[in-house]
């Protein structure tokens, strides 16, 4: 299994999400991240960083359908400005159910 994780505009949530769901991915996460910029500038002595408000996606998949959903995403997301966002894609080893205490 993979877990793919996208960060993303707050304003393309809807987009990606109604694709993701047309594409047969039905369970997904989302909660609201800060991102860095990118971009340094100078406050007083010390360093800033200016943050953007995005919004991190989260979904389990088969590794078959990993090529699936990354390419849905990143049609859905792209608008071709900087500050599209990211994907990230990691291995599952495990995934627990709490209630049943089972192990998928």
């Amino acid at each position: 299994m993979k877990m793919i994780r996208a960060v993303v505009r707050p304003q393309k949530e809807d987009e990606v999400a109604q694709a993701l769901e047309d594409a047969g991915f039905q369970e997904l996460r989302r909660w609201n991240v800060l991102e860095p910029s990118g971009r340094r500038r100078r406050k007083a002595a010390r360093r800033a960083v200016a943050e953007h408000s995005k919004l991190c996606l989260m979904l389990v998949v088969p590794d078959s359908d990993e090529h699936k959903a990354v390419e849905t995403i990143h049609k859905a997301a792209r608008s071709g400005q900087p500050g599209d966002g990211r994907i990230f894609v990691s291995d599952v080893l495990a995934a627990h159910t709490i209630r049943a205490a089972k192990i998928e």
